[in-house]
Parts: C-alpha cells; sequence; structure tokens
C-alpha cells in the first residue's frame, strides 16, 4: 500500500461499492460524437455566413471574417433568448459552447439571469461576469502577439 493512501474501513468499502452500483455509466464516446458534429454544424452555419459576406456584399475572405463573428454571436444571444440555444447545449454539451456562439450564449445569459434587479445593477452589473475573462484574456493576448510581431518586424526577423 503506497504512504499517500489512507487505510480505508469496512464501511467505507461497502459504501464505495454501493455507490458503484448505482452510479450512473455516462456514454462519453457519444457524448464526444455529439459535441464533435454540433459544432461542426455551427462552423458550417458560420462558413455559409462567411459565403454570403463574401457574395452579398463584395468582402474579401479577410475581411468577411468580422461580420461573421458578429452575426454567429448576435444569432447564439437571439437562440439563447428564445430558450433554444440552451437546449441545443443540453444535446451537444462542448460542441456547442466551444465555437463563438458559446461567448454570446455566456453574455447573454447573465443578462437574462440577472433582468428582474433591473437595467444597471442586473444586467450591466452581470453582463460580463462570465465573458469578461474571456475578454480580458483575449485582448491581452491580442497585445502580447502585436508585440511579439512589433518587435520581430524592428530586429528585421520578419
Amino acid at each position: 500500500m503506497a504512504s499517500n493512501q489512507k487505510k480505508v474501513t469496512p464501511q467505507q468499502k461497502s459504501y464505495q461499492h454501493l455507490q458503484q452500483k448505482h452510479e450512473i455509466k455516462r456514454p462519453i464516446l457519444k457524448n464526444c460524437i455529439k459535441a464533435f458534429f454540433v459544432g461542426g454544424i455551427i462552423c458550417v452555419v458560420g462558413q455559409a455566413i462567411t459565403y454570403f459576406y463574401i457574395y452579398f456584399f463584395n468582402f474579401t475572405e479577410q475581411s468577411a471574417g468580422n461580420p461573421t463573428v458578429a452575426t454567429m454571436v448576435f444569432l447564439s444571444m437571439l437562440l439563447t433568448g428564445f430558450g433554444v440555444y440552451d437546449r441545443i447545449g443540453q444535446f451537444a454539451g462542448a460542441g456547442s459552447a466551444v465555437p463563438v456562439t458559446g461567448f454570446g450564449n455566456a453574455v447573454i445569459s447573465a443578462c437574462i439571469e440577472h433582468r428582474t434587479e433591473g437595467f444597471v445593477l442586473g444586467v450591466g452589473g452581470n453582463i460580463f461576469k462570465l465573458a469578461g475573462s474571456v475578454i480580458l484574456f483575449g485582448v491581452f493576448s491580442a497585445f502580447v502577439v502585436a508585440l511579439i510581431k512589433t518587435l520581430l518586424t524592428m530586429w528585421g526577423v520578419i
């Protein structure tokens, strides 16, 4: 027996056995497949929106990225407001949280949850509670990458 393990009493052993007997087995492979496909469908919708902006508004592939992200965030906020995105999240798990739509869902969920407290203290005070760290670290990471690129350009590496 390893020195860092505690001795288990017979009562604890019987409880662990009882717990293992009644524990619900999670379908990990099934959940991963659902998350993969739902995340992929969300990305296909994003790609379709990108092509929409390129075809109808004469954007280039690079310049269509920003309006596509804004549209995807708006759609996820709209679907969250109607309760649809929550059902997608329950079905797909991380498949709905990983793309940029998860950010929109996080922002609007805090608004919906605290709307009874008023617009200033409720919505305004809690809107970026979860998403604030995403914004903070996203801006900081962009700053660091831009600083590194600027330094490399100044030194003639790039």
